[in-house]
């Protein structure tokens, strides 16, 4: 149904990969090799939210991947828009490792490691500042498509692939959406009700599987549309 265009990995594409590389580093760089049974047991206890982190990051670099094996664009305004989503992931990294950090001490004894949960009140604040990255990052992904979609001619691309298009840059916005609703709970909610902010982001699961039956609907519609005439 898409035609992948398969082009070699461009200067871009290699700087981003060692970007995420380099963000991926950054979560474990402050981390020694373990010298006693007790610095193991610390190192274990941080397993989990590193590796919420990792799953976190491999997903974005995913979506990043897709792209560029789709159109493998390098214009100036590409490149501004991948440097500003790249930025976004940099300047998240602790962020997120702290969300997850704070999060599972509420589970795992962290305290002795220098990890504790947060108020109520902070985890609203924390809430809305991950959730404007989280707008952030897919409003780039969705700005990327969106610029795709105008070098649609230069792209050559098919009726199908146009169709395409314009559906992942809405598939992007879906999860912008999600990142929205939940830093209006963080903002609007009462403190009390601070912990429903992080779980809205399980929205991401209907609110995909609901555009996804949308769109296979119309794309079953211009499919029938564009088939010819039985002779």
């Amino acid at each position: 149904m898409f035609r992948r265009r398969t082009h070699d990995i461009s200067r871009l594409e290699a700087f981003s990969d060692a970007v995420f590389a380099f963000a991926l580093t950054l979560l474990v760089v402050s981390l020694e090799v373990p010298k006693s049974y007790d610095q193991l047991m610390s190192l274990m206890i941080g397993f989990p939210s590193f590796a919420c982190c990792f799953g976190v990051l491999l997903w974005i670099w995913y979506e990043h991947n897709l792209f560029f094996r789709r159109y493998g664009l390098q214009d100036p305004y590409t490149v501004f828009l991948n440097g500003v989503l790249l930025f976004v992931v940099m300047f998240y990294v602790y962020p997120l490792k702290f969300m997850f950090d704070s999060g599972f001490a509420r589970f795992l004894p962290m305290e002795g490691h220098g990890v504790y949960p947060m108020t109520l009140g902070q985890l609203s604040r924390a809430s809305a500042v991950y959730g404007l990255g989280f707008v952030a990052l897919f409003v780039m992904f969705g700005l990327l498509y969106l610029h795709a979609y105008r070098k649609r001619h230069e792209l050559a691309l098919e009726p199908i692939e146009v169709f395409n298009v314009r559906t992942f840059a809405g598939q992007q916005m879906v999860s912008a959406a999600v990142g929205i609703v939940v830093v209006l709970i963080a903002v609007a909610a009462p403190s009390r009700y601070a912990f429903i902010s992080p779980t809205a982001f399980i929205l991401m699961w209907p609110a995909h599987a609901i555009y996804e039956g949308w769109t296979r609907k119309k794309r079953q519609r211009f499919m029938e549309r564009e088939s010819p005439l039985p002779v």
